[in-house]
């Protein structure tokens, strides 16, 4: 046995129990546009930096990678799930 612990060993001394995490809000379903922009071939995902936006060369330049509304763009777009012209050989 060691000698330099000599006597029951206290306990630690512990602070107030953490609060309860809130309660999960409800999921909200997407609204159409979002639908339609989440599976649009344009879409792309969030990432690091740039939060989720619409891609093609005609919405880019005016919508950009901030402030992107699917409900302003997405509702009747004209390039949903467009398809590119085969390149010509």
């Amino acid at each position: 046995m060691n000698d330099r612990f000599r006597g029951p060993i206290a306990p630690l001394a512990t602070g107030p129990t953490p609060p309860e995490p809130a309660p999960a809000a409800p999921a909200v379903p997407p609204t159409p546009a979002q639908a339609r922009f989440e599976t649009c071939r344009w879409a792309k995902a969030e990432d690091g930096d740039s939060p989720a936006h619409c891609a093609h060369g005609e919405v880019f330049p005016f919508a950009g990678k901030s402030g992107f509304k699917p409900e302003s763009w997405c509702a009747d777009c004209a390039y949903y799930k467009t398809k590119r012209k085969p390149a010509t050989r």
